[in-house]
């Protein structure tokens, strides 16, 4: 009889391994659950689909997690104070930690990506380009996302290991062709979309990004239009708005001025290498004009702060 209840036991031992060992996620199946919504992230926000994806994977463990499973959080984001959604407690650095739930894992994804876009120690990262995901990667851990000093290879390999790389080249048309979705439509975090689209605004409540020849997001600024209000509108930082597009608190914007979603660059990469200054034309709305940082382009042109350049000037751009 001991020998029958041995092997009975061992069987139930062995099915119960063997079931967990199914139900358990593989890399594959979370990249096909959430490379539309790593991609969807990528074009709306900046942070690179690899980035996304790969971060997601390692901090869930393959969406195995207790934390990704119960909570549908993949990036182990904790409450803060702010928080006012739903809470769930683990034990992690500290006994009984409470972390954000949400609606869906596209919540989770968009709230990393705000994240990281309002915390001012990561915003050089948006500089790189959404391809350099080695860049990201190691910036991730030089701004302090990380304390393990292997955090950036680790990235680095999920990435490659599972060519998430071919993400960060895609556009909207390339969503479509992704598995689906799981963004709702009743996501608890609205998400402005991008588009490509040129010229002036049509309309005042004309408030679609748009990207400009310097290969920067911006938008027009609309009547009664504060840093504040635009920073709001797009579930962005006050301060970057601020340090984006070189102004302070109380500017006053003109209707129809571009304003930046992103940082300027050090210089013009469009076709044209100068700019003739018109009568009437600061320095500021030049640097608006083309996206280069005030400072680069006074330095660029020796003019020194607060100077401005006189009618006629030809100014350097690149």
């Amino acid at each position: 009889m001991s020998l029958l209840r041995n092997t009975l036991l061992n069987l139930f031992v062995f099915i119960a391994v063997f079931s967990n060992a199914q139900t358990r996620q593989t890399p594959k199946q979370y990249i096909e659950k959430f490379d539309q919504d790593a991609v969807n992230e990528m074009i709306r926000s900046g942070v690179p689909a690899s980035i996304t994806l790969a971060q997601g994977m390692l901090e869930s463990d393959y969406g195995n997690s207790q934390l990704a499973k119960k909570a549908r959080n993949h990036f182990g984001i904790k409450c803060h104070s702010k928080w006012k959604g739903k809470r769930f407690y683990m034990d992690d650095d500290a006994k009984h930690e409470c972390f954000r739930v949400y609606n869906s894992v596209y919540d989770s994804y968009v709230d990393h990506s705000n994240f990281l876009k309002r915390n001012q120690r990561y915003s050089f990262l948006f500089d790189l380009k959404r391809t350099d995901y080695k860049g990201w990667a190691k910036g991730l851990k030089k701004a302090g996302y990380a304390t393990n000093p292997k955090y950036p290879a680790l990235l680095i390999g999920i990435i490659e290991k599972n060519n998430l790389a071919r993400f960060d080249k895609m556009t909207k048309s390339d969503v479509k062709k992704l598995g689906a979705s799981t963004k709702g439509q009743n996501s608890t975090f609205q998400s402005e979309p991008i588009s490509k689209s040129g010229g002036q605004p049509s309309t005042p409540k004309d408030t679609k990004i748009r990207i400009s020849k310097n290969k920067i997001k911006f938008v027009y600024s609309q009547p009664g239009d504060t840093p504040k209000k635009i920073a709001d509108r797009y579930d962005l930082g006050h301060w970057q708005i601020l340090n984006y597009n070189d102004v302070k608190r109380d500017t006053k914007i003109p209707v129809g001025t571009p304003i930046y979603l992103q940082p300027k660059r050090n210089k013009f990469k469009g076709g044209g290498k100068y700019h003739i200054v018109k009568k009437g034309e600061s320095l500021w709305k030049i640097s608006q004009m083309y996206g280069i940082k005030l400072k680069k382009l006074a330095k660029r042109n020796g003019l020194e702060k607060g100077q401005e350049p006189k009618a006629g000037t030809k100014l350097k751009l690149k």
